[in-house]
């Protein structure tokens, strides 16, 4: 369960939070969600794929740890691997929350961060400092703040991305049959890819809308990036040595 609650100066001013990788924080997770703009980074160290979530049927892009449920084959004990960690992972304990102002008569709704104070990031002890000893945000809440933005904007971006694969159908579900090191057999299902032929029987126009929307380099990104599904082969059997 979740204690979601507005972030102020007054009731959390002692707060603190664990940036620390591990298990105990959350971080055993086999995949995450991300959005066009961070295609460019993460692709250099992740599969990327789309998933289509139970509840909303709303699908997302998704940067893919490991092969089953709770694998993170990028956590060792207390570090990740590698120098990347995808926004949605680093984002916690906090969310972009809204609320109603009134500025000069009229009511408009501003974004405001939210933090999971039932998190085990959070902490009065350790970890990083949300406000400074006399008020004011700490340098790390400002980077957090940023952060926020940029997933905000992200995900509408992210949207409005995956609207026009769906529309081209551009997405196709697959199957991948795996063989680890160990002799052991396991299939990756329930994931989507870029839908390779259907993306190159685009129409000139087509294909123009989506470069200009910025939307062509990240499906390019996303089929490159599938070659990183062999790194996490190579993880995964490490651990059978």
């Amino acid at each position: 369960m979740s204690n979601n609650v507005l972030l102020n100066s007054v009731e959390h001013k002692d707060l603190k939070v664990v940036t620390a990788r591990g298990a105990e924080y959350g971080d055993a997770v086999w995949f995450a969600v991300t959005f066009p703009q961070e295609f460019r980074t993460a692709q250099a160290h992740y599969p990327i794929f789309f998933h289509k979530d139970s509840q909303s049927n709303q699908f997302f892009a998704v940067t893919l740890f490991g092969f089953q449920d709770q694998e993170n084959l990028f956590l060792q004990q207390d570090n990740w691997r590698g120098c990347y960690v995808p926004l949605m992972l680093r984002r916690q304990p906090f969310l972009i929350g809204q609320q109603m102002v009134r500025e000069d008569g009229i009511e408009t709704a501003q974004r405001v961060i939210h933090i999971d104070l039932d998190n085990p990031r959070v902490s009065s002890t350790e970890g990083e400092s949300l406000f400074l000893p006399f008020g004011g945000n700490s340098p790390y809440l400002d980077q957090v703040a940023d952060m926020l933005e940029t997933i905000h904007f992200g995900m509408l971006d992210s949207k409005a991305f995956i609207d026009l694969l769906l529309e081209h159908q551009l997405l196709e579900s697959f199957t991948l049959d795996l063989t680890f090191s160990n002799g052991q057999k396991q299939q990756l299902a329930g994931f989507y890819t870029i839908h390779e032929e259907n993306l190159a029987a685009l129409s000139p126009e087509t294909l123009a809308q989506l470069h200009q929307k910025g939307y062509l380099q990240a499906i390019y990104m996303a089929i490159a990036s599938q070659a990183n599904i062999r790194h996490l082969l190579q993880l995964k059997n490490k651990q059978f040595e």
